[in-house]
């Protein structure tokens, strides 16, 4: 008798997934690493060469530094008590040549060398000498103003002169001075026509207003100015001389000398614009 055979079930067998291996020695991935080096590499360089194009705001601070002018006061002082003082004697006459020499150039000893004379018939001597200014322009140069008191005697009489000059005091770094325009005379010190104003009501609206309109005109008139100033010396025109006026005193039979700068504009004539 044939036996039935009985069927088994064979157990299914397990597929295998598919799964894509990335390694180093991909083309591919060789190439965007060396991408990312050469990205990485230029940037860091551009840092380091970029100019900054961010924008800085600066604040300007201005500070005022308060010059010691005492020295410079006291050498003109010392300047004036020689300059203004004078005996007839050559022995006098010539200490005073001394005293003074040791306070100008020696272009201006040269220009006073005969302001006193031993045929004068007055002498003098200095009573008070004021320092009422000084101011500096450029980086080494003051000019101060000054008043002096003055003694002069001719004969039996004496009387009392009193006049206001400027000179120019050249500084050096070290301190040392010299004085570079012989004394000139100036304006005396007038009493100020100033009188307060009595308390009136709140008006700074109107005060507001009235510092605007007055900034506004100033600006105008400083525009101006240098427009005018800059046309003049475009069109080469302008003339600056100095001029050195000599005169006698009347009171004090001194003979003074004062100097002056001024510049000459030449339009039909020549004319002083400064």
């Amino acid at each position: 008798m044939f036996k039935k055979k009985e069927k088994t079930e064979k157990a299914p067998k397990n597929k295998k997934v598919r799964t894509m291996k990335v390694g180093t020695h991909k083309k591919s991935v060789l190439l965007l690493w060396a991408v990312l080096l050469v990205s990485t590499s230029f940037g860091v360089y551009k840092n380091f060469i970029a100019i900054n194009t961010h924008t800085v705001h600066e604040k300007e601070i201005i500070q005022l530094r308060l010059n010691d002018t005492n020295a410079i006061e006291n050498f003109v002082k010392n300047f004036a008590k020689a300059y203004y003082s004078w005996d007839t004697s050559k022995e006098a006459i010539e200490a005073r040549t001394t005293e003074i020499s040791k306070c100008l150039t020696k272009e201006l000893q040269d220009l006073n060398a005969d302001t006193i004379r031993t045929d004068i018939p007055t002498s003098a001597t200095v009573t008070n000498v004021l320092v009422w200014n000084v101011e500096q322009f450029g980086t080494d140069d003051f000019t101060v103003a000054y008043e002096v008191d003055q003694q002069v005697k001719e004969g039996e009489q004496t009387q009392v002169v009193t006049e206001n000059y400027i000179v120019t005091v050249h500084v050096d770094k070290d301190g040392a001075m010299v004085i570079t325009l012989n004394p000139t005379l100036a304006p005396a010190i007038q009493k100020s026509k100033y009188e307060p104003k009595a308390q009136e009501a709140d008006v700074s609206g109107t005060c507001l207003l009235c510092q605007r309109r007055c900034a506004c005109s100033c600006i105008r008139r400083l525009c101006i100015f240098r427009t005018g100033k800059s046309c003049l010396y475009q069109r080469r025109r302008n003339l600056k001389a100095s001029v050195s006026v000599k005169y006698l005193d009347n009171k004090s039979k001194m003979t003074r000398i004062s100097q002056y700068e001024f510049v000459l504009h030449k339009d039909d004539n020549w004319k002083i614009v400064e």
